[in-house]
């Protein structure tokens, strides 16, 4: 009887040891965070562009907004960049400490599964923009950006799937509600990454790298 539970035992541990082996669990909390810092900077100097735009065409409420657009798409590119490199540290290190490959097969994984909706929702986002659409803009950013979260979660950690249907919670409200997309852009990517990258770190990090790794398929 002993015999049986120990190799019931030792089965069960190598379901684990495969599942963890094709899962990227080393997301670091802090990235979350980092991300999200970035977003609400983002949506800072994006409000103080509208503001300085609409003083400056007081007189003018009918102008062109393409020079606003322009500065809007600089605006989030230069915060999409910034997002992106400051959340790569943060999991680089957290893969450094963990002694685990950065860009390894379960790393791949969710690049490849969160990149294609992305990818997909840019060229919607592109088309939106040049037929003057900029109300729906936001809410196309969020869903997308949702999906890619559900679609990749499988292969890290569950609470991705769940900051995924936040994302897409809010992207559908926003569709609902529009012209507050900045509004709406703050709470999804920016307190909302903020929120979740605390959870991350709090659940998995916060006991040590042990820990982290015992419970990311929990």
């Amino acid at each position: 009887m002993n015999a049986k539970n120990e190799s019931l035992q030792e089965l069960q541990h190598i379901k684990k040891m495969m599942e963890r082996s094709t899962k990227f669990s080393s997301l670091s909390g802090l990235s979350g965070v980092a991300a999200g810092t970035c977003a609400l900077v983002g949506v800072w100097f994006a409000v103080r562009s509208i503001a300085d735009w609409k003083s400056s065409h007081v007189n003018n409420p009918e102008a062109p907004m393409e020079e606003l657009a322009t500065q809007l798409l600089l605006i989030a590119v230069a915060t999409f960049i910034a997002a992106v490199i400051s959340a790569f540290i943060f999991i680089y290190l957290r893969c450094k400490k963990l002694d685990i490959p950065v860009l390894g097969m379960s790393a791949r994984r969710v690049i490849i599964n969160i990149a294609i909706p992305l990818f997909m929702g840019s060229l919607f986002v592109f088309r939106l923009a040049t037929t003057g659409a900029y109300n729906l803009i936001p809410p196309a950013c969020l869903i997308f950006y949702g999906l890619g979260l559900v679609n990749a979660s499988k292969y890290t950690l569950n609470v991705v799937r769940y900051l995924g249907f936040t994302q897409l919670i809010i992207g559908v409200i926003n569709l609902l509600v529009l012209g507050y997309g900045l509004i709406f852009w703050g709470v999804g990517f920016g307190l909302i990454h903020i929120i979740y990258g605390v959870i991350i770190w709090w659940k998995y990090e916060k006991n040590g790298s042990e820990q982290f790794t015992r419970s990311a398929n929990e």
